[in-house]
């Protein structure tokens, strides 16, 4: 299955499976989850450390380095959604909410190539 073809309710009930079949779901408080997907992230930047842009952009060449990368994401992904079933978050609403406040934010005229936010 696909990025196309997979909801994120789909990812959502894998992730919950997992835990409930292994019945992790009393270590799985938000503090714990948190605390991993913060974990996971670094493990995720680690691959990235001490290079330039240029060669974070070719990271997808070799396809040892983008086997780990892509593990590192899926961790990253899986606590974030171990996240939301312990909270209950609906992550759609959420992302779109957050996306409203981003365009507010950042508008393309502003923020069109720049690296840095526009003057507020």
């Amino acid at each position: 299955m696909s990025d196309e073809t997979t909801t994120l309710a789909d990812l959502r009930e894998l992730v919950r499976r997992f835990v409930a079949e292994r019945d992790w779901e009393q270590f799985h408080a938000p503090k714990n989850l948190s605390m991993s997907l913060a974990i996971e992230a670094a493990e995720l930047m680690e691959h990235f450390q001490w290079i330039d842009m240029a060669e974070s952009r070719r990271a997808g060449e070799d396809p040892a380095r983008l086997a780990a990368i892509r593990e590192e994401i899926a961790d990253v992904l899986c606590y974030a959604l171990a996240l939301a079933n312990a909270l209950n978050l609906d992550l759609s609403e959420a992302i779109r909410d957050k996306m409203v406040k981003n365009a507010a934010k950042y508008p393309p005229e502003q923020s069109r190539g720049r690296f840095d936010p526009p003057p507020r």
